[in-house]
């Protein structure tokens, strides 16, 4: 029993409700299906004819999304911490500030360390920023209470 509370507690000092999250843009799929909704509202109230040329309509404007540029300089903030992929190898960095089309940063263990990125070798897709986790927290909540509960049911028993 010992044993087990003292891996409880450890597990509990190692764990961490924030984590590195990628942001996603707007997916137009989400946009498709709350157009497929009001066609949908719109065959109710409307005859076939009109229907067949707002759906084909919407299609033809959703057919062709016009891909979002994603500019790194935008993503990546001075003073925050990110995970970032660059050439391949991947980095956990405080921002410090950009010159130019480089980036100036700093390991996240080594703050004396200075790492210089220019703004094509970072791969755009893979920006992780280090935000906070609900998930992990109510879990870690949950079983914090739960591990309570099993303390104070054993001292009385």
């Amino acid at each position: 029993m010992r044993k087990n509370f003292y891996l409880i507690i450890i597990s509990f000092c190692l764990s961490s409700c924030y984590t590195y999250q990628v942001k996603k843009p707007a997916d137009p799929a989400t946009d498709n299906k709350q157009d497929s909704k009001r066609n949908a509202a719109l065959a109710n109230n409307a005859s076939s004819e009109q229907v067949k040329s707002s759906i084909s309509e919407s299609q033809s404007q959703n057919s062709q999304p016009a891909p979002v540029p994603i500019n790194v300089q935008e993503k990546l903030a001075s003073n925050k911490k990110y995970k970032i992929d660059v050439d391949g190898k991947s980095y956990k960095i405080i921002v410090d500030k950009w010159e130019s089309d480089s980036l100036v940063a700093h390991p996240i263990s080594n703050p004396k360390k200075i790492l210089k990125f220019h703004k094509n070798q970072i791969n755009s897709e893979k920006i992780a920023e280090k935000r906070f986790s609900q998930p992990i927290a109510d879990i870690i909540t949950v079983t914090a209470y739960a591990g309570i509960g099993v303390l104070i049911w054993s001292l009385l028993k």
